[in-house]
């Protein structure tokens, strides 16, 4: 590993703002066309900053350069962006409610190299340590593997409604943390 994994801040957005299109593009391709990418580049794959101000969203870096992204939250949003939440995002209670895990998007060049499953390890450890048992995703389909290596178990597919009558296949995974060591 040549990369150095941290805690985001504010000031790694428009870093944040110029990976995640770039990750999108290039990694969800083989599964989404153009124009559902396009669509979901936004409301779907973008920024929440309020995973930044909890201080539950990773960044991994190599030499100053953002190459990955992904994060946990401890608030009922499965996914989105800043762009998509109005609706109710309060916190979720540990002691019945499945943490999230949420936004997860590698630089092409880095792409299968451990940054996934490195950022995967430091969310679950976290998810721990705040009393949670138990997490859930929406995978993209590109991403759906990584989270089935990790034993993250398919409880639904679906279609997430998108702008201009499109629409993009998801996965909704959990899995329980009781057996997983922090």
């Amino acid at each position: 590993m040549n990369w150095t994994l941290r805690l985001a801040t504010e000031s790694d957005i428009p870093a944040l703002e110029e990976l995640i299109p770039l990750s999108v593009r290039a990694l969800q391709a083989p599964h989404y066309s153009p124009a559902q990418m396009e669509a979901a580049l936004g409301p779907v794959f973008g920024i929440d900053r309020q995973l930044i101000a909890d201080g539950t969203y990773f960044v991994v870096e190599q030499q100053g350069q953002l190459i990955g992204c992904g994060g946990w939250s401890k608030r009922k949003s499965l996914f989105g962006s800043d762009a998509s939440h109005d609706h109710d995002d309060s916190q979720l209670d540990p002691k019945h409610d499945s943490a999230r895990i949420r936004a997860f998007f590698v630089h092409p060049l880095w792409a299968r190299r451990g940054i996934g499953s490195t950022i995967l390890v430091a969310c679950e450890t976290a998810i721990l340590s705040a009393s949670f048992q138990s997490a859930e995703l929406v995978a993209t389909l590109a991403g759906e593997p990584l989270y089935a290596s990790f034993n993250y178990i398919v409880v639904e597919r679906y279609e997430i409604q998108l702008p201009n009558g499109l629409s993009l296949p998801g996965v909704r995974m959990t899995k329980s943390l009781k057996d997983v060591k922090s």
